[in-house]
């Protein structure tokens, strides 16, 4: 764990020496004044959890918490080899893509008396059992089946091996940010969302952070949200966000970079300018942060509250909502289990 620069300071180790990723202060000053007149909607607090995901069940009940787990460790790569080929997922007469069709299937299943949400069961659960849970709609199946199996078989076995559940698992880290995204990548290898940059070893922690995230949005519905350290998660790295803040201007590729990823270029895990994608995002929502909480400090003489996992929050729906405006930037295409 202290082999590598943390998330926050891996984002701008890898902004101060990026070569095809580039931060633009001009359009994070825009961001921060958009975010700055949502500063007191829902859209911008921990408690819009439940609204931003109507698929989770009611995080009054701890099966909302090991249900989190499932979906989380196996939250990676859902795009689509070809748009028009998407694994579909139908749920209450509602079709879903992407990262929804997970948490869809896992819902469906706990619907059809399946205990995907308890580790006994997820520990040692068959490929073909995952597959069922997961089947699609249609004859395209979610990528990296096999992955995902490893993946939450994985997580399971360490569950059983704190306690039985999430809960008891994350409970040994306190109530601290910083050492629950600590204690997960360091127990579950799935989560080591790392790289070598510039020599230097580098992290993301993607998954881990927005698990535990998603953990205090739980809890603060709950009103148990006193989990401190909160400010040091960053923005979670993956493909849809860095997109975002490529339209809204914070950040900007350079003309290769572009052409690239326009021709379809796959990306593979490490390689520099997927490192420099996912280090400038981090370090852009930073200083978006930043500036953000300087205008509430200069025009409301308040202090800020919004950290930058709420900024992700936001800015990951955004990016959902506005996909057609946005079509004209490519996203990056990278298949990891990180994100």
């Amino acid at each position: 764990m202290n082999s590598s620069l943390s998330p926050r300071e891996s984002g701008q180790f890898i902004a101060e020496r990026s070569q095809d990723v580039f931060v633009e202060a001009q359009g994070v000053q825009k961001v921060a004044e958009i975010l700055y007149k949502l500063r007191h909607s829902d859209s911008l607090t921990a408690s819009g959890w439940k609204k931003a995901n109507p698929l989770a069940p009611a995080p009054t009940s701890d099966e909302a918490l090991n249900w989190i787990f499932v979906v989380d460790t196996m939250n990676f790569s859902f795009w689509p080899v070809k748009e028009t080929q998407q694994c579909e997922v139908t749920y209450k007469g509602t079709t879903y893509t992407g990262y929804m069709t997970l948490c869809a299937a896992i819902t469906r299943a706990l619907d059809e008396g399946i205990p995907i949400t308890d580790p006994k069961y997820f520990s040692q659960m068959s490929m073909e059992e995952l597959a069922h849970v997961l089947r699609s709609d249609n004859e395209t199946t979610m990528p990296m089946l096999q992955q995902r199996h490893q993946v939450l078989t994985e997580g399971g076995r360490v569950l059983l091996e704190h306690g039985g559940s999430f809960r008891s698992f994350i409970g040994q880290a306190g109530n601290n940010a910083r050492k629950m995204v600590e204690l997960i990548v360091e127990k579950i290898p799935s989560y080591r969302d790392e790289a070598t940059y510039e020599g230097m070893r580098v992290s993301f922690f993607k998954r881990a952070q927005i698990l535990v995230a998603d953990f205090w949005g739980i809890m603060e519905v709950r009103g148990e949200g006193n989990i401190t350290d909160m400010d040091w998660l960053t923005m979670f790295a993956d493909y849809r966000v860095p997109q975002a803040l490529v339209y809204l201007g914070a950040l900007r590729y350079s003309d290769a970079l572009m052409q690239a990823l326009m021709d379809g270029e796959l990306l593979n895990s490490g390689d520099r300018r997927e490192v420099e994608i996912r280090g400038c995002s981090i370090w852009s929502v930073e200083l978006i942060k930043d500036h953000l909480c300087k205008l509430v400090q200069e025009r409301d003489g308040q202090t800020c509250s919004i950290n930058s996992a709420i900024i992700d929050f936001y800015l990951w729906p955004y990016a959902k909502q506005h996909h057609k405006e946005m079509s004209h930037i490519p996203i990056h295409h990278t298949r990891c289990v990180y994100y």
